[in-house]
């Protein structure tokens, strides 16, 4: 902080956070050095404003299919600057220009889950997601790419074949089955035998 003139008794702190309880405690000097300082003041409550700060790493995609998940980094407590504090999550298929818009009202919330029938599998959607409270809305994030859930497979491996290699294990091979755009990749086979 500046020095004040000696016969100043007031001052105005500025750069302050909204929304935070701050004490205070004056230090006097002189050409010889500096005194104790005083006892702290009362607790004061900034005044509450709009927030500033958008949630970070937005994220999402997986889920089943017909869902978009949409996840992000909570803001913390010091930047959500007033009461009444939650999330904007705005998306829309990727080329639209009509954007969706969801409130969540949670204040612990990373995540936001919209399902609808009418989704692809696969489909990628531009995402961003802002914050609000009791003073409005404030800042949105960048805009992020997630893709909606994917599918089942939808055929079997083919080429299935079978080869003993001792007397209690066979050996079992087949065709991978390839990537498609809407199902998505091949995370893994179950074998059965009987």
């Amino acid at each position: 902080p500046e020095v004040i003139n000696g016969r100043t008794h007031k001052a105005t702190v500025v750069d302050l956070s909204p929304w935070v309880e701050y004490e205070f405690r004056v230090v006097a000097s002189n050409s010889v050095g500096i005194g104790e300082p005083s006892r702290p003041s009362a607790l004061l409550k900034t005044k509450a404003a709009v927030p500033v700060v958008a949630p970070t790493h937005i994220s999402g995609g997986g889920g089943s299919r017909s869902e978009l998940v949409i996840t992000w980094e909570p803001v913390s407590e010091e930047l959500q600057n007033g009461e009444g504090f939650g999330y904007v999550v705005m998306f829309r298929p990727l080329g639209s220009t009509t954007w969706t818009k969801a409130v969540v009202a949670s204040v612990e919330s990373s995540k936001y889950v919209y399902r609808n029938e009418s989704i692809t599998p696969l489909s990628p959607f531009e995402v961003k997601v802002g914050v609000y409270n009791n003073e409005g809305e404030g800042t949105l994030s960048s805009i992020s790419i997630i893709y909606s859930g994917e599918d089942e497979p939808q055929m079997a491996p083919a080429g299935a074949s079978a080869l003993s290699v001792s007397a209690a294990a066979v050996e079992v091979s087949w065709l991978p089955i390839p990537w498609n755009r809407h199902t998505g990749r091949v995370l893994g086979y179950e074998v059965r035998g009987w």
